[in-house]
């Protein structure tokens, strides 16, 4: 059974890789939102295995952080595993100090080692 991606604040192009690159590796969908309260809606809506977050969200360039804080403050969804995406390590480290699994940046899209950090997530 496939599972699902929410992927938030990514513009289309980088969605669009993304998606490819998941979908290539496993058995999922992603699914694009542009913002906290269209995350969220998905996340009540849907069996979530994963939420991706830009660090800057595309539409209106604000913090992703501000979604993931949402997320995890949330008491019925804050267990869904979330990923921040970003190539700096010190925004990565900023979103495990708040709940977050440790993500990737863009640049990494193809790496072994991205496969390797979404496979808990999105492995059969």
């Amino acid at each position: 059974m496939s599972k699902t991606v929410v992927d938030c604040g990514n513009c289309g192009p980088d969605f669009h890789s993304l998606r490819q690159f998941v979908t290539s590796n496993f058995d999922a969908v992603v699914i694009q939102s542009h913002n906290a309260d269209e995350t969220l809606k998905l996340l009540r809506e849907k069996d979530v295995a994963l939420v991706t977050v830009n660090r800057k969200l595309d539409r209106d360039y604000s913090d992703g952080m501000e979604v993931v804080k949402m997320i995890k403050a949330d008491e019925t969804l804050g267990q869904t595993p979330v990923m921040l995406v970003t190539n700096y390590e010190e925004h990565q480290q900023s979103a495990m100090d708040a709940g977050c699994v440790r993500g990737f940046g863009k640049l990494s899209l193809g790496d072994p080692g991205t496969i390797a950090l979404l496979q808990p997530y999105l492995g059969s």
